[in-house]
């Protein structure tokens, strides 16, 4: 795998994609060439397990964590999160459900398919803001990755 962007944003929301980036870049958490964005889940799929590329057996290149919506056309999310966490390669990359949905349902599936995180966006422009920038801090910053310890 040649992949070398720290963070997968996958989101279907323009306007979400483009405040994120932002967030990120402002607050010197991640430059915009350190973000792939996928605007659906099949796109996010065949960026993690091109199909031109043979399966590798090492995880080095892999994104450092995945912001991921659940409702989007093609390939939902809770799919995207059940084909991460199915694969040895992407078992142990930190997945954060950053969605709109408020429903039960979508907490519990994301949680038991192995999401580490379920933030609801808020509504709000500056809490969304804040939001995205207190989890690019904790992920990207304060979180010390599990392929981090076993590389140590």
């Amino acid at each position: 795998m040649m992949l070398s962007k720290p963070i997968l944003l996958v989101e279907d929301n323009l306007d979400d994609v483009l405040l994120i980036l932002r967030v990120l870049t402002r607050a010197e958490i991640a430059r915009e060439e350190d973000v792939a964005v996928a605007r659906d889940g099949a796109e996010a799929l065949e960026y993690v397990f091109p199909a031109e590329a043979p399966p590798a057996q090492d995880t080095e290149g892999l994104p450092r964590v995945v912001f991921l919506d659940l409702k989007m056309p093609k390939v939902d999310g809770l799919e995207v999160l059940r084909r991460l966490r199915a694969d040895a390669r992407t078992r142990l990359v930190p997945v954060v459900i950053m969605t709109s949905s408020d429903e039960e349902t979508d907490l519990m599936r994301s949680y038991s398919l192995g999401a580490n995180s379920y933030i609801r966006k808020p509504e709000d422009f500056s809490q969304f803001a804040d939001a995205v920038r207190q989890v690019g801090q904790y992920w990207l910053r304060l979180n010390r990755a599990a392929s981090s310890v076993a590389a140590s």
